[in-house]
């Protein structure tokens, strides 16, 4: 596959996708964005893949949008044409013009069937960090430093932030972020529990990667599909009685699967489970969750 503004390289049945323009900062496009989604499909359709890390090529990991454009960097009218009227004269907000390019990379990873880490390289502001909060693991590097700027640029966080950072790291701490729109660095974002480790620059993508290929080795691709989803989805719920109804069709399903009974028969038997149900084939269909229509 062919890409402009990232690499994508599998290897081990791990998938890196790299954001690749060293240049800029790996600065966030439209053809970036249009890249980041389509990766994510291609992966949710490879059986070969167990698990994705999302990285930076050179010295940042993602320096926000880019902001070559000026002044109309954000002014949806100037640079797509001006967006669909009502009879009244107000903005249509169904326009998909209207749609922020952003939320539609998070909403891609939300809905991903593989468990996604982002390996922070580096400086990582505005869409360079709202995109990695539908990722599951953050990792960061001690040269990495994250910004939720937006409140210093005149316009608001982006990319469904305002639903996965306040679920992520409590509303105080999300908003104290936010207001102040400052740059901090690896160590605060890990007091604040936004990342999950901060390692040396030469162990970052060691550390990333070891913990992929654990989950790729050692797990059932079709119990980490469901379990990424049931946790994710669960978030929005409003009484445990939810959980407790996806839970039990899950282990019902789960529990007549030859996944389960390998897994048990491995642990009796003291040897490594060979897992053979696949995520393309094997999905139970009651969880209807990476249907297209539910973002249209």
């Amino acid at each position: 596959m062919a890409y402009e503004t990232i690499k994508y390289e599998v290897a081990d049945q791990v998938l890196t996708i790299t954001l690749n323009r060293p240049d800029k900062l790996n600065a966030f496009t439209a053809t970036m964005q249009r890249e980041l989604i389509d990766a994510f499909d291609h992966a949710d359709k490879d059986d070969e893949i167990r698990a994705i890390i999302v990285t930076g090529e050179g010295r940042a990991f993602c320096a926000g949008a880019d902001l070559s454009s000026g002044a109309n960097t954000f002014d949806r009218d100037a640079r797509r044409g001006p967006v669909k009227r009502l009879a009244d004269g107000k903005v249509d907000y169904s326009d998909a013009n209207v749609r922020d390019g952003g939320g539609q990379v998070t909403l891609r990873i939300f809905k991903c069937l593989k468990p996604v880490i982002a390996a922070v390289n580096g400086p990582a502001v505005g869409i360079g960090v709202t995109m990695q909060l539908a990722m599951d693991i953050r990792i960061a590097s001690e040269a990495a430093r994250f910004g939720f700027v937006f409140s210093q640029r005149g316009i608001v966080p982006e990319a469904a932030s305002s639903w996965f950072l306040p679920r992520i790291v409590g509303i105080a701490q999300a908003l104290e972020w936010c207001y102040t729109g400052r740059v901090f660095p690896a160590q605060e974002a890990l007091a604040g529990r936004l990342v999950s480790q901060v390692v040396p620059p030469d162990q970052l993508l060691p550390t990333a990667r070891a913990l992929a290929r654990e989950i790729a080795e050692k797990t059932a691709p079709v119990s980490i599909a469901l379990i990424r989803q049931m946790m994710w989805r669960m978030l929005g719920a409003d009484d445990p009685m939810e959980a407790h109804k996806i839970d039990s069709r899950g282990i019902y399903t789960r529990g007549r699967s030859d996944d389960v009974k390998e897994g048990v028969m491995a642990f009796l038997e003291k040897r490594p489970a060979a897992f053979k149900n696949k995520v393309s084939g094997d999905m139970p269909d009651y969880f209807p969750w990476w249907d297209e229509r539910e973002y249209k």
